[in-house]
């Protein structure tokens, strides 16, 4: 428990004395929130969809802790070249340990990200429909972030070069956020998009941060957080095992 919690520890440290990468990270969801908020805010509202920062925010804040959290991987491949990570696999420790610290750091740096993404939803005008569902909209957040960075630090398990990771990632990352839902409601895809969406994880956190915060869902909380968890529970499996066979 103390090497998960010193390695958890110093993914926070780090985040905390990097503002350029905290001022950066928040960038894109800015600009979809202000340029898609705002733009396609009245088109949204004569479509009978209502306000469209409403709809659009909780996918905002899951943008905002996907993106933090699938990159925080990279930190795992800058440390293979810097040798950092050869001194910590040699160490009398368990890889297993390692792993987990190494992600529950990182899920809490973009569970953080995601918080400061929601104050500025807030001051576009986002409002929460009830404030008692606020705990069960961060217990979705985290959930999103576990699984992300579980992702990519299996990824970048398997990399030994940088933009290799950023490759992958931009092409894995950013159908993922379109494909969850999102930016436009689920209902009415074609069937196809609709399968595909179903089989992304992000679209199940999507929906339970908009159920929590809107009351509005396609699936249903329970289905959200089922799958959410499992599927972060899997990938936990799945990042542990690859992270164990890097050679040193």
């Amino acid at each position: 428990m103390q090497t998960i919690y010193i390695l958890w520890l110093r993914q926070i440290k780090r985040y905390l004395r990097s503002k350029p990468r905290i001022i950066g990270s928040l960038g894109q969801p800015l600009l979809f929130l202000v340029s898609l908020g705002f733009g396609f805010g009245p088109i949204f509202q004569k479509a009978g969809g209502g306000n469209y920062i409403q709809f659009l925010a909780p996918g905002i804040i899951a943008m905002g802790i996907l993106f933090t959290a699938v990159f925080s991987g990279i930190e795992i491949i800058w440390d293979k070249q810097f040798g950092f990570l050869k001194e910590t696999l040699v160490a009398p420790i368990s890889r297993t340990q390692i792993m987990v610290g190494r992600t529950l750091g990182g899920a809490t740096v973009a569970l953080l990200q995601g918080l400061i993404v929601f104050i500025i939803t807030l001051v576009a005008g986002f409002r929460p429909a009830s404030l008692n569902m606020l705990p069960i909209a961060l217990a979705i957040a985290a959930l999103i972030a576990l699984f992300f960075t579980a992702f990519g630090t299996a990824i970048a398990s398997l990399l030994d070069d940088m933009q290799g990771f950023q490759l992958i990632m931009n092409f894995v990352v950013m159908p993922t956020f379109f494909l969850s839902g999102a930016l436009f409601p689920l209902g009415g895809l074609p069937s196809m998009l609709e399968t595909v969406a179903r089989l992304n994880p992000l679209a199940y956190g999507v929906d339970g941060l908009r159920e929590a915060l809107i009351q509005s869902a396609h699936f249903s909380m329970s289905i959200d957080l089922v799958i959410l968890s499992l599927s972060t529970a899997l990938l936990l499996a799945i990042g542990s095992l690859l992270f164990a066979r890097i050679e040193i």
